[in-house]
């Protein structure tokens, strides 16, 4: 397995993480056009953070599930807010249902969500430790 790793002027890195989170009390409103208008706005995200990476996107009528890549320069909690932040108010502009369900709201997302990292697995780290030095040295061509 060979693993994608990311390099930005100070730091290489390997950050995905798998992002779960709902509307404001479990409402089942992602349907078919709105959800086709998350993915867009999740789009239009990334031309503000084009450091945030899409790896996998599934949008379900009653949650959204994410996985990202991000530098560490950001925290989970910042990213969470980022994209919950610039689609949640588009939605409730873009749909009149959702204006009517969710009065006085400005957005359409519950307060919480969910978030687990992707490993990359032991075994690769403790090679990648072991042979580190020799890596530096060009010595060791490692496949990670």
């Amino acid at each position: 397995m060979v693993v994608k790793l990311s390099r930005q002027a100070h730091c290489v890195y390997r950050c995905e993480y798998h992002l779960v989170w709902i509307p404001k009390f479990r409402y089942k409103v992602l349907v078919k056009g709105v959800a086709e208008y998350l993915e867009i706005k999740f789009h239009e995200v990334r031309k503000y953070y084009p450091e945030i990476q899409f790896l996998e996107t599934s949008i379900q009528v009653g949650h959204v599930h994410l996985l990202l890549s991000f530098p560490p320069k950001y925290s989970i909690s910042k990213v969470v807010g980022i994209l919950k932040q610039n689609t949640g108010g588009a939605l409730m502009q873009k749909f009149d249902f959702l204006k009517q369900k969710y009065r006085n709201l400005r957005s359409v997302w519950s307060t919480g969500y969910f978030a687990v990292t992707v490993s990359a697995g032991e075994e690769t780290i403790r090679r990648y430790i072991k042979y580190q030095q020799q890596e530096d040295l060009g010595q060791a061509k490692l496949a990670l």
